[in-house]
């Protein structure tokens, strides 16, 4: 009987990117599934945590330097004493720190300690401030991983030559190819109208948390430029966050209600993907970039800004295009060219799914078991 405790500052990140490992470790039968993280699910619309045995709310906090961390410290300290866990995996920069800062206590009941890095702070053009303070507690809390699991090459080739523990690599978190895929062209006509949009009406979809990472307000601008052109365009942005008072006033003075709409946190965002012609993603920082993978499973080409995660996925003038972020006129550039040639747009859209396979949920189940089972 296998023991596992999944952790993270909140649950919604177990809900959204851990599926695959659930459904692996079902799979082999026997496994009892822990979850300890805050309950943030009500700020998700329905985002349910419905896979694990036992949930544990602790009050992690996404800043480092608030007290609760250490509560939550106390707390997990004292459920892993209670519980003693075979495998505790852990995630997230604070729910990661917090989880192996408490290793000392797994270790004496045996429990090893896997870490899922979803994108170091530090890496190639990151600043000398990040390298300064976030390589050295990586490094440090390398010595109490047992497995350390990246997502991305970059991190993966990092961490192989600089820190003290087992490191592996894994395509992403494993997107859902059953729901993101393509559709035919009646059946995203049938879709958009159910879900208010004019036949031709042109679709943008931009995907992400409202915060100031992601970017959102470079695609926002560059739709001023876009919607001269093509009146008939509209920008799609699925998400929430505290930017949201922002951006609303950004699209307010640009004079763009009618050409861009913010959708919220979205339970069904496959939908909007397959109505869409194209995707853009504008962060400043990606580990990989779950929303390029589920754009382009969904046919999408993506027009992404230059970062390690992007710069993994797209293939410059194959299945999207990579523009230097915060450059909104680049990005308006190139919208504007799939926009005003369909056969490029068409041959773009043939190629995305197959060139992301590998980051399917069925493909990286199988690099988990590996993980776990393999040896």
């Amino acid at each position: 009987m296998l023991k596992v405790l999944l952790t993270a500052t909140v649950q919604s990140h177990i809900c959204q990117f851990h599926k695959p490992l659930v459904k692996m470790l079902r799979a082999h039968g026997g496994v009892t599934i822990h979850v300890a993280a805050r309950n943030n699910l009500a700020e998700k619309n329905g985002l349910k945590l419905d896979f694990a045995d036992q949930v544990f709310d602790l009050p992690f906090s996404r800043s480092p330097k608030s007290p609760d961390n250490i509560k939550a410290y106390r707390q997990l300290k004292q459920l892993i004493k209670d519980e003693q866990y075979d495998i505790i995996h852990c995630n997230t920069p604070v729910g990661g720190v917090v989880t192996r800062l408490v290793s000392r206590q797994a270790a004496k009941y045996g429990a090893k300690v896997f870490y899922t890095a979803h994108g170091f702070h530090f890496y190639h053009g990151s600043s000398r401030k990040n390298w300064l303070l976030y390589y050295p507690i990586e490094k440090n809390l390398s010595r109490r991983t047992d497995i350390l699991i990246t997502i991305n090459e970059e991190d993966y080739a990092l961490a192989q030559k600089r820190f003290s523990c087992r490191v592996e690599h894994i395509h992403g978190v494993g997107v859902d190819g059953e729901r993101y895929h393509t559709v035919s062209r009646e059946q995203a006509a049938l879709m958009k109208k159910e879900l208010g949009y004019p036949s031709d009406q042109r679709l943008i979809l931009a995907v992400g948390e409202l915060l100031p990472n992601k970017n959102h307000q470079t695609a926002i601008r560059a739709m001023r430029r876009v919607a001269d052109r093509f009146p008939n365009t509209k920008l799609l942005i699925a998400g929430n966050g505290p930017e949201r008072e922002r951006l609303e006033a950004e699209i307010a003075s640009l004079g763009l209600e009618n050409h861009v709409e913010l959708l919220g946190y979205c339970t069904h965002l496959e939908d909007y993907q397959q109505i869409c012609e194209l995707s853009v993603a504008c962060s400043s920082r990606e580990g990989l970039g779950l929303n390029v993978i589920e754009a382009m499973l969904s046919g999408n080409p993506v027009i992404a800004s230059h970062n390690r995660g992007h710069d993994e996925l797209v293939r410059d003038g194959e299945n999207g295009y990579l523009f230097d972020r915060g450059d909104a006129d680049a990005l308006a550039g190139r919208i504007c060219q799939l926009l005003s040639d369909g056969s490029l747009l068409r041959a773009m859209s043939d190629r995305c799914p197959d060139s992301v396979r590998l980051y399917t949920a069925a493909s990286v189940e199988k690099e988990l078991e590996h993980i776990y089972f393999g040896g």
